[in-house]
């Protein structure tokens, strides 16, 4: 199970740290990503890390505001998200895929498991 937590309300400019914690499940084992969704819109490739923490991908809309890591040791995954903007509104899901795939980590459909998501709501 993946747990996504740390969203909350902020203003716009502020920031704020999502994490995902798994249990049952060693997270070390595979590429973790952050995807989202606002209301009314797609999900949204937001950033994904490697297994072992050597690579970041990030979509455009959050490149240079947002940062991802992860603490294999003790079994999460971090979003730093800064500069945050009311364009970031969504919920917001952690979701973890086999480390040894090629496709993109951008594609949610490689990912073969899911959080339950966090809202994280940006004022103007």
């Amino acid at each position: 199970q993946l747990q996504a937590c740390g969203g909350g309300l902020v203003q716009a400019g502020g920031s704020l740290r999502l994490s995902c914690a798994a249990s049952g499940r060693t997270l070390s084992s595979y590429d973790m990503g952050w995807f989202r969704r606002a209301p009314g819109k797609e999900r949204e490739f937001v950033a994904a890390i490697s297994w072992n923490g050597d690579y970041a991908f990030f979509g455009d809309s959050v490149k240079g505001r947002f940062t991802i890591s992860r603490d294999n040791a003790k079994n999460t995954v971090l979003l730093q998200m800064n500069s945050l903007k009311p364009e970031d509104t969504a919920v917001y899901y952690c979701a973890a895929r086999n480390r040894l795939l090629s496709r993109s980590r951008a594609v949610p459909s490689t990912y073969d498991y899911w959080g339950q998501g966090t809202l994280v709501t940006v004022s103007s």
